[in-house]
């Protein structure tokens, strides 16, 4: 096992990881930017290094100076937790290179999920169902674009094979917009991540977001923690996360379940990871890989008993998988809301000094936030200050319990959506459960309308 692990993230992930270490009697070394230095992991850290400046092109993206903060530390592994340069393949690369272990999946593995055109070729291959597509990048023939639109039905998307967070895709409804669709979707790829290659999918009208969470060893084992329902976003942005998703059966679950374990066995995977999909009319359609750990992971740690982020470093050091399929059972239910440092309704940040801090509390609550009373949220970086994670026997005992934490929780100083959260557990769509990931859009729109 590890004796020290550098960690090379921020905010509230950098504290989970540092627990996990601390639990495992690993030490850990902190690496901070300039506007971070104040934050509680640093303070808690065995050691700690200033990287850079606040701007992350300078700090947390700064490959060098993070591969020399791990040198001068004697770190034997660095985990890289989620966003900054967790799946970025050139960095796996680089620290595997310089001598020391990543705590995620290899490089070649991370580059062949991040390519979405590629990653859908796996997929296809190792039988995880996928939306209908072009199965790979379009051609510039425009009588065989339109040909495959017809074949796939109105509307399409067109998606940037190189694209993420949302950004680099647009919808058709019809025929008439469908070449210039495609030609301006080329052009924005190439500008926005110096890749042109963009592909065609169906798309779906009112989808649900269900992610099937995975763990795989280098040993060829493969197992899944059953899934999550991640449709409450705005922007491509998740608010609510829960576990397991409404209205998915056993029977479901598995189905789905084995095919990605399948997968993660075919294509080499190590580590934790997560196989995104769509959801509409009880079929799932793959739309991506995440190859790091996930923000909403505690809600899957919740219902099932298993430490992620310890056996993501557990897998690092190569160690067998503690676990097989057989031993996952799914308990109860977890939900997750993402307390954000923003104005709750028109999402403008809110960065600034935390005059007060009141932590919700009670059977079932977990926090996982980095915040303190006095602690400033710098400007600079993701909104997201911490997640209020409420566990249930059933759906409606944790949605209960997390009624009771929003209304407990205090942060005076800067704005939260906190309100917002309040608003959608009382909300009757997200009762029932199983909304769209339109339905908070939706909902947001007509509330500014009165």
């Amino acid at each position: 096992m590890f004796e020290k692990i550098l960690i090379a993230n921020r905010g509230e992930i950098a504290l989970r990881i540092q627990r996990a270490c601390r639990e495992m009697g690993i030490k850990t070394v902190v690496v901070h930017s300039e506007a971070d230095r104040e934050a509680k992991y640093v303070k808690l850290a065995d050691e700690s290094v200033c990287i850079g400046p606040a701007a992350s092109s300078l700090s947390y993206l700064n490959v060098p100076a993070i591969i020399a903060a791990a040198e001068v530390t004697d770190s034997q592994a660095i985990h890289p937790g989620y966003g900054f340069l967790s799946e970025n393949a050139d960095f796996a690369e680089r620290v595997e290179q310089s001598g020391f272990v990543f705590i995620g999946p290899r490089a070649e593995t991370i580059r062949l999920m991040g390519d979405k055109v590629s990653a859908k070729q796996a997929m296809i291959e190792a039988g995880v169902p996928c939306v209908p597509g072009s199965g790979g990048a379009l051609t510039d023939d425009p009588a065989e674009i339109t040909k495959m639109a017809r074949e796939i039905g109105y509307p399409v998307i067109i998606k940037a094979a190189g694209g993420g967070g949302g950004r680099g895709m647009r919808v058709v409804h019809s025929e008439a917009a469908l070449i210039n669709s495609v030609n301006m979707t080329k052009t924005e790829a190439q500008a926005a991540f110096g890749n042109p290659t963009v592909y065609m999918e169906k798309f779906l009208e009112t989808p649900r977001h269900v992610e099937i969470q995975i763990l795989a060893d280098e040993y060829g084992h493969a197992i899944y923690l059953g899934e999550r329902d991640c449709s409450m976003q705005r922007r491509h942005q998740k608010v609510i996360e829960e576990a397991p998703a409404p209205g998915i059966t056993q029977k479901q679950r598995d189905k789905v379940g084995h095919a990605c374990a399948e997968a993660c066995r075919r294509i080499g995977y190590r580590g934790a990871g997560t196989f995104e999909f769509l959801y509409e009319n009880g079929e799932f359609y793959f739309i991506e890989m995440n190859t790091r750990v996930q923000v909403e992971h505690p809600v899957t740690e919740l219902i099932t008993g298993v430490d992620i982020v310890q056996e993501q470093i557990r897998i690092a050091a190569g160690e067998k998988l503690r676990y097989t399929q057989k031993d996952i059972k799914l308990h109860g239910h977890a939900i997750e809301c993402r307390i954000n440092a923003e104005d709750p309704f028109t999402f403008v940040p809110s960065p600034g000094k935390i005059d007060g801090y009141h932590p919700a509390g009670g059977p079932g609550i977990r926090i996982d936030s980095h915040i303190y009373q006095g602690y400033t949220v710098p400007p600079y970086y993701d909104s997201m200050v911490g997640k209020l994670i409420a566990y249930g026997d059933t759906r409606e005992q944790a949605i209960a319990r997390m009624r009771v934490a929003l209304s407990e929780m205090a942060i005076t100083g800067i704005k939260t959506n906190i309100p917002l959260h309040q608003e959608l557990m009382m909300d009757a769509a997200f009762h029932r459960g199983g909304t769209s990931i339109h339905y908070l859009e939706h909902r947001l729109a007509e509330r500014k309308k009165g």
